[in-house]
């Protein structure tokens, strides 16, 4: 396993090089520009929209829905594990860097949402699909469809062997057997290796659970995500918020350290330019992981959306990167930063880091803010499982052509995934996830760039249509 880890650790800093780095934030930057600056401007109409339903609307859930179910798959492990993580590799100063490209990413985001909608199709079985392959196919043209096609394939092996399973299910039984069996003191062997039972018990639990949704498909997953999504965003939001408000006064003297960090201040002279660049691809690489932000997945949901408005989808898309990255990602890495839990014990890994931030500046007992940290991380990254089923499931229709007998084996496949994540080792399970998401990004930001000027021209069609002061748009 060791040797699998480093093989990994060499792959994954190949694939989240500068280029790759450059080439999304560059797509972003490109994309804000020729927006003018969209997403900053129409943020508040964007959060509007989000809970108003579209009279008339064509497609099979709401926009709120579809949202959620797009937050199902973005808020979970990256939100608690992944910037842990991403701390703890590049600093302080990945935060920073998480946040810059995810202002830029918003812009992105709406472009994905907005292409969805344009020109996602009706298959057999009646059900609106769209997504990255669609528009690859329907917009650059039919001698793109294999480029449609790789998207497809990376995404079915993002959700199986990345971000959908191993590491959700992974970070779940970490963070329950820390909290019920921090000793380790309950062991059972399996296959030569040693492991809690809470790991085997939760695990098992789990995968049975998933099982009974995602065999229930979009309409069952979206809404568990309606319940479940509003609900661990506002807990998750108010324990954060309530460590925040008790250490106020340390709050200066964090975001200066964050900031230093992401500029190499206290890097001694030779090793500035060098701890800028980690700071940057942890940053934006578990940025990215956590938002999706130009991983083309959030338009596979939005393509199902009830509307009739490419523009009015696209806004409501965006809202989620500023969701999951401004707003839960900053909270989380303040949290960790206020607490300095890494200065003072740098061996600790993943959720233990987010957890001993909660246990520093919560007012509870330690069990309780441990507690607090594990139902939500629970919450988080099982809604992740499910949004990431259903968005490799459209990957691999799109590679079959809506076959159900590939669908339902891909389902067995995933739940079978679900089951063998608690037995995976961490930093392999990122290296992994990682790996994938980078990969999966090329073929989406090629389409982006690529369409960026139908984005444009629907996009100034639409606010010519639109009353600023009601907030209304006239029909076509």
């Amino acid at each position: 396993m060791e040797k699998i880890t480093q093989l990994t650790e060499i792959i994954d800093d190949y694939v989240w090089g500068i280029p790759l780095i450059l080439l999304i934030l560059g797509c972003g930057v490109f994309l804000t520009m020729r927006l003018k600056g969209l997403q900053l401007k129409k943020l508040g109409l964007a959060l509007k929209y989000m809970f108003e339903k579209e009279k008339g609307g064509k497609g099979e859930i709401s926009s709120f829905g579809a949202l959620c179910t797009a937050l199902s798959a973005t808020i979970g492990t990256g939100n608690i594990v992944g910037v842990a993580t991403a701390i703890a590799a590049g600093g302080p100063g990945a935060l920073f860097w998480m946040e810059f490209a995810a202002l830029f990413g918003m812009a992105t985001k709406y472009s994905e949402g907005l292409l969805a909608i344009k020109y996602r199709i009706t298959d057999k079985h009646g059900k609106m699909l769209g997504g990255p392959f669609y528009y690859i196919e329907n917009g650059m043209g039919p001698k793109w469809k294999w480029l449609g096609k790789m998207f497809a394939a990376f995404g079915v092996l993002v959700g199986l062997m990345g971000i959908g399973t191993f590491t959700q299910v992974n970070s779940i039984t970490s963070a329950a057997n820390a909290f019920f069996d921090p000793d380790k003191a309950h062991i059972v062997t399996i296959l030569g290796a040693d492991y809690t039972w809470t790991q085997v018990i939760v695990g098992f639990v789990l995968t049975v659970l998933a099982a009974m949704i995602i065999l229930g498909g979009i309409k069952s997953i979206a809404k568990v995500s309606e319940i479940f999504i509003p609900f661990m965003v506002v807990i998750y939001i108010v324990c954060c918020l309530l460590i925040i408000v008790l250490h106020i006064a340390e709050i200066p003297s964090a975001v200066v350290t964050i900031i230093q960090s992401a500029f190499g201040v206290k890097a001694v002279a030779g090793g500035a330019l060098g701890a800028i660049i980690v700071s940057m691809q942890k940053g934006i690489a578990r940025g990215i992981f956590s938002n999706e932000a130009g991983l083309g997945s959030a338009p596979i949901a939005a393509a199902a959306a009830k509307t009739n408005e490419p523009v009015r989808q696209g806004l409501v898309t965006m809202t989620g990167t500023f969701i999951d990255t401004i707003v839960v990602c900053t909270m989380t890495g303040l949290t960790i930063v206020i607490s300095g839990c890494l200065e003072k014990n740098p061996e600790l890994q993943g959720v233990e880091i987010t957890n001993a931030a909660f246990s520093y500046g919560l007012p509870f007992p330690e069990k309780v803010s441990s507690f607090l940290l594990m139902m939500c991380l629970m919450l988080f990254a099982f809604t992740t499982i499910l949004g990431w089923n259903y968005y490799s499931e459209r990957c691999l229709s799109y590679l079959t052509g809506s076959n159900k007998t590939a669908t339902f084996v891909f389902r067995l496949l995933y739940i079978a995934a679900v089951f063998i994540g608690p037995y995976m080792t961490i930093a392999a399970v990122w290296n992994i996830a990682d790996i994938f998401n980078g990969l999966m990004a090329l073929p989406n930001i090629v389409a982006l760039l690529a369409l960026s000027g139908v984005v444009a021209k629907e996009t100034k069609e639409y606010l010519s249509r639109l009353d600023d002061k009601k907030g209304k748009v006239k029909t076509k």
